[in-house]
């Protein structure tokens, strides 16, 4: 198994955590790459450590992938640097002294000073011609594939999704790069974001670039604050729902964006809804909130107090309902509660009051 060296080059006796990692990028990581950073933190106390993918992954029960994207990850934020050998195997991990956000955010001083012979311009597309497929030629294709900014960068999302990316994979990547006019640093991002948030799919990634090109997002801090304010919302809809403690799903993120971006719905719209969803199911259905959200959207709900309006209709309706008088209630023939039999299915003969007495004094005189 390779070996990976550490070095630390302000290394102490103890693991130091810098307040600066604390306070501007912890709190915008994924909570494993994290824990990866420490721990790797942690070992480079040690003079001249050495440990291996392998190791690290079975520490934190990973996959070798997973702990490349975390490393990606904080290469990419300025705090540590990694080398590579001629095979693209990891040999080394270098620590970085930390800045605040505003200066780590600036392009890595480590990556390689590349002049794009297609760079991506950097123009805005209007959300009415952005394209909806990949329509690059083959010819442009392949001069794209021959930009070293374009290698980097193929290499780095086949490090973020854990697989080999197909033609397929290549050319919505390309079309972003070229038709939406992402540049690389975006395009690596929003892999980066999306994988995230537990989806690999490249058709999940192609709809979350059609909506940040369709929202005018064209740089890095762009995404992350269209992010953060999105995850915010997120958080408050699970609290609405009584979770805590984990990230949404895929599923529960795209009933959220449904609610607020197609319906347009508040926060506190939408919490009303959930919190109704958990008093009526005793659970955090987000399919029959959604069905109560549907209903509002019909009704026209814009505030919470439209919401009181309809409640009070239903109410009075009610009201209305319960103060009706009782139907008469219709009295069924006698002949409708006898019992079918032989003797009650022959036919009787009706009699009149004169017959009756006549029949009684016959048999009284026989």
């Amino acid at each position: 198994m390779r070996q990976i060296t550490i070095h630390n080059r302000s290394a102490l006796e103890t693991t130091v955590i810098s307040n600066i990692f604390l306070d501007d990028y912890m709190p915008q990581a994924n909570g494993e790459f994290v824990k990866i950073y420490l721990h790797l933190l942690r070992a480079a106390t040690v003079p001249d450590a050495s440990i291996t993918l392998s190791s690290i992954a079975d520490t934190f029960t990973c996959t070798e992938k997973d702990v490349i994207r975390a490393l990606n990850y904080w290469k990419k934020a300025g705090i540590l640097d990694i080398t590579l050998d001629e095979q693209k195997n990891l040999t080394g991990i270098v620590f970085l002294p930390l800045q605040r956000q505003a200066a780590a955010s600036e392009p890595l001083a480590v990556r390689e000073d590349i002049t794009a012979p297609v760079a991506a311009t950097t123009e805005r597309v209007p959300a009415e011609k952005i394209p909806k497929k990949a329509k690059l030629t083959s010819d442009r294709e392949k001069k794209l594939k021959e930009n070293d900014e374009i290698k980097q960068l193929l290499f780095i999302a086949e490090q973020y999704l854990g697989k080999t990316l197909s033609q397929t994979d290549v050319s919505r990547i390309l079309y972003f790069y070229d038709e939406l006019h992402f540049s690389a640093d975006l395009i690596e991002y929003l892999i980066e974001y999306c994988v995230s948030k537990g989806s690999a799919s490249m058709h999940y990634i192609e709809a979350v670039a059609l909506a940040w090109a369709k929202n005018d997002i064209t740089t890095v801090a762009m995404a992350k604050k269209e992010s953060s304010s999105y995850h915010k919302d997120y958080y408050t809809i699970l609290k609405a729902f009584g979770i805590k403690g984990r990230n949404p799903i895929e599923a529960e993120i795209r009933y959220m964006d449904l609610w607020i971006k197609d319906y347009g719905f508040t926060l506190d719209i939408i919490s009303q809804a959930c919190q109704r969803t958990v008093l009526q199911t005793n659970q955090a259905s987000f399919p029959y909130a959604d069905s109560i959200l549907a209903r509002w959207k019909r009704q026209g709900v814009h505030h919470v107090s439209d919401i009181e309006v309809l409640d009070t209709r239903h109410q009075q309706a009610k009201a209305d309902k319960a103060a009706l008088p009782p139907q008469a209630s219709t009295r069924k023939p006698a002949s409708g509660n006898v019992s079918k039999n032989k003797f009650n299915n022959f036919h009787q003969r009706d009699y009149d009051e004169d017959e009756l007495s006549a029949l009684e004094r016959q048999l009284l005189n026989q």
